[in-house]
């Protein structure tokens, strides 16, 4: 039976799958539904996002206000999506098209900031006025909240971590690595989980994948040595963000997030890079883990 009570929608638009989220004032879920995301078919992907906010709607109100998280961001000269691992999406006028099928105003926003936006709301950094949240899977993303509000930036691209250079590097690390933007040395290129596949790749000669290099690293030296440098780069990458920023908290998103140890090691390796006596700044997982990105698109509406 449909709920009378104000609600917001939130989607979350993946590479693979399409997961939608209907949130009560107080940020209960009242109803979800997922479908597999169309590939290389932008008509069919915006089908498929209409589906799932007509079958929210229906669940609970029809005045429901609907936010949806992308890879990418919008344009703030084209008003058009672009930097999209989602190819078919780049280019495309999606807010517009999706308010002229919907018929009701749409917020869009980058997954990195709808994951930050939910762990800044009612996630594990609630308590914290300035909150980074930190996005380490395939790539490597960000997004920056400052007393609840997400901050977007004159360009779209506040938060946008992962296409900056490794700070403080080594002489091994100078011989920079391409990364698809077109720089080279881009943290994407170190602290992703395809970054530390690549690392484990160049020093060792074996091929595996971060979930392995992660799971074996207890057992086998050449894969704990691996993590080693991970998490020194990671604390580096953070510190210049808690140098720039100076954030209460910073939450981690992505498989990466799933591994304990960092929240443990990486704070006690960040101490030399930051330019305080004191640091405040914690470091978190997250409370709400993959659902984050589709809780955040809701409460992009506030």
């Amino acid at each position: 039976m449909p709920h009378t009570t104000p609600c917001r929608l939130g989607i979350d638009l993946g590479g693979t799958k399409i997961e939608g989220i209907a949130l009560d004032m107080k940020g209960r879920a009242l109803a979800r539904y997922r479908v597999p995301t169309p590939q290389n078919d932008y008509a069919g992907t915006l089908d498929a996002i209409c589906d799932i906010v007509k079958a929210l709607k229906k669940d609970t109100t029809p005045e429901a206000s609907i936010g949806i998280g992308t890879p990418g961001s919008i344009s703030p000269v084209t008003g058009h999506l672009r930097n999209s691992n989602s190819v078919w999406l780049n280019g495309q006028p999606l807010r517009e098209d999706l308010e002229a099928r919907l018929g009701a105003p749409v917020r869009i926003a980058n997954d990195a900031n709808c994951f930050a936006l939910s762990e800044a709301t009612d996630g594990s950094a609630q308590t914290g006025h300035v909150v980074f949240g930190a996005i380490l899977g395939t790539g490597c993303g960000g997004g920056l909240v400052v007393n609840k509000e997400l901050i977007i930036g004159a360009n779209g691209i506040g938060g946008e971590w992962g296409h900056n250079p490794l700070p403080w590097p080594n002489d091994e690390e100078l011989n920079s690595r391409p990364c698809f933007c077109g720089q080279r040395g881009c943290l994407e290129t170190w602290i992703s989980g395809t970054g530390l596949a690549a690392d484990h790749r160049a020093v060792t000669g074996h091929s595996l994948t971060a979930k392995a290099i992660v799971a074996n690293a207890s057992q086998e030296p050449s894969c704990e040595a691996s993590v080693a440098r991970y998490e020194d780069r990671l604390a580096r990458a953070l510190a210049q963000v808690i140098n720039l920023l100076d954030p209460d908290i910073i939450v981690l998103g992505g498989g990466l997030s799933n591994l304990v140890r960092l929240y443990e090691n990486v704070p006690a390796r960040w101490a030399p890079y930051i330019f305080s006596d004191a640091i405040k700044t914690r470091l978190c997982p997250p409370r709400y883990g993959d659902a984050s990105g589709v809780r955040g698109a809701a409460w992009l509406w506030n």
